[in-house]
């Protein structure tokens, strides 16, 4: 059963199917109970008027044998004690009314006996008004109660009306009469075999319907997994899901899914390239500082100290700028701690001789250790490549803190400017250089500030030299 209803496709039609079932049991329900309600109103509305039509004569003082009964419905005339005093002539048996019997009582006095018999004469009529009693009252209040009954051999369900009425001597007489069900039967018989035959028929219809508009909107899905597999083993993330020309959610799905191939294709190839530059970068240092080794091993009076350590500090430094790199990429948080940046610069500043600080007080949150590595990234860098004056200042500029390095040098060339952000990225000029570093300082220096909500931009100054301004948010 799991397996069965295992798709999306299936549940949906199982759902729509069970949705328009309920809905359609609930209308068809509600039809029935209302046309039942409205044909056993007519029934009774019926019986209403066959019993106020034989009250009436019975309040004109009409005797019982001269009343005007419809033999094709039951009517019984019952006095205040529960006795039959009069009844149709073709009634052959009842049932629902006040008694069952359908003959009746022999009754005494000038009002008369026996059975109707449905004489319209009016000159009898007449005759026998004029002698049968004080005119009645027609009573209010009329009660309605289900049964059956038996005319002429044929039986059949009826709505009886049960109306009383002031009859003047004779007392107060009750007059059941009773109108037929058959057309309320009838009606919610056929109703309900239509309803019988057309619900499964309709819901046959909507499970068919929904399966293929189901199957139709998630045939692009299905294209977009096995495309996603096919990604999966084959490893080459150059390849995309097929977008559907339908501008729905699942198209979106599937912009989305490539958009996020194309960002891990970027990022993965960004990691190859990252090793494989770092690679480099430390084989070289490690080649030098073997060969000095080795050199050192077989002639000591050769063994160059100074190298080996300045080699050793260029792997300790890169080391340690590439396990930064490592932890920014993992999404290291840089913390909320506040400090002055312009005490910072100042310290920085202070390190090195040739460069002026100009730097005012201004509060910043985050991490004091990687900032202050930005800066010295920027101010080293300035080293290199200034002729003879290197500045770091820091101003406020509304909402944020702003810390300018500026040098007297060449400048960057406006082609360069972004890429010397970049990994591994340097110069001609910077290459050609034995202090020109491994081209990870300034990538650093940019993703540490956008860890910290900031900005980090190179442009140039008048005097032509480069001018690099990391902005940080003021802290609040």
């Amino acid at each position: 059963m799991r397996r069965i209803f295992g798709s999306v496709r299936s549940r949906a039609t199982l759902g729509a199917t069970l949705v328009v079932a309920v809905a359609l049991v609930a209308a068809g329900a509600a039809v029935l109970l209302s046309l039942r309600s409205n044909l056993m109103e007519q029934a009774g509305n019926e019986a209403q008027r066959t019993a106020q039509n034989v009250v009436a004569q019975l309040a004109a003082g009409k005797p019982y044998d001269r009343l005007d009964l419809d033999d094709e419905s039951p009517v019984q005339v019952v006095d205040a004690n529960g006795t039959l005093v009069a009844a149709s002539d073709e009634l052959e048996r009842i049932s629902g009314t006040a008694t069952d019997a359908v003959r009746p009582q022999p009754q005494s006095g000038g009002t008369g006996t026996g059975s109707a018999k449905g004489d319209d004469d009016d000159d009898d009529d007449a005759a026998d008004d004029s002698g049968s009693g004080e005119a009645g009252e027609i009573g209010e209040g009329t009660e309605f109660s289900d049964g059956s009954a038996t005319i002429d051999g044929e039986s059949a369900d009826y709505r009886f009306a049960a109306v009383p009425v002031e009859a003047g001597d004779r007392g107060r007489l009750t007059v059941y009469a009773g109108g037929s069900l058959d057309a309320e039967q009838s009606a919610v018989n056929t109703a309900l075999t239509v309803m019988l035959i057309g619900l499964p028929l309709l819901l046959g219809v909507v499970a068919g319907v929904t399966w293929l508009v189901t199957r139709r909107a998630l045939r692009p899905v299905e294209g977009i997994r096995g495309e996603m597999a096919a990604i999966t083993a084959s490893e080459d993330l150059a390849r995309r899901v097929p977008v559907p020309g339908t501008h729905d959610e699942v198209a979106r799905l599937a912009l989305t899914t490539n958009e996020t191939l194309a960002a891990l294709q970027t990022s993965v190839e960004r990691q190859r390239r990252f090793v494989a530059d770092a690679s480099h970068e430390l084989r070289s240092p490690i080649a030098s500082l073997r060969t000095q080794l080795e050199v050192g091993v077989a002639h000591p009076e050769l063994l160059d100290l100074d190298g080996a350590v300045a080699d050793t500090v260029r792997l300790q430094v890169l080391a340690a700028d590439l396990l930064l790199l490592a932890r920014l990429d993992a999404g290291e948080r840089p913390g909320d701690a506040r400090f002055d940046l312009g005490a910072l610069a100042r310290e920085q500043a202070e390190e090195r001789d040739e460069v002026t600080v100009e730097a005012r007080s201004a509060q910043v949150a985050g991490s004091r250790g990687q900032v202050g590595r930005v800066l010295t990234n920027l101010l080293d860098n300035a080293r290199r490549h200034a002729r003879s004056a290197v500045t770091l200042t820091v101003r406020q500029d509304g909402e944020w803190v702003v810390a300018a390095v500026a040098d007297d040098g060449d400048g960057v060339a406006e082609a360069d400017r972004e890429r010397i952000f970049e990994r591994f990225v340097r110069l001609d000029e910077a290459r050609s250089r034995d202090d020109g570093g491994a081209g990870l300082g300034l990538a650093i220096a940019r993703d540490v500030a956008v860890r910290h909500g900031g900005t980090l931009t190179v442009g140039r100054v008048p005097t032509g030299g480069a001018l690099f301004e990391l902005r940080l948010p003021q802290a609040r």
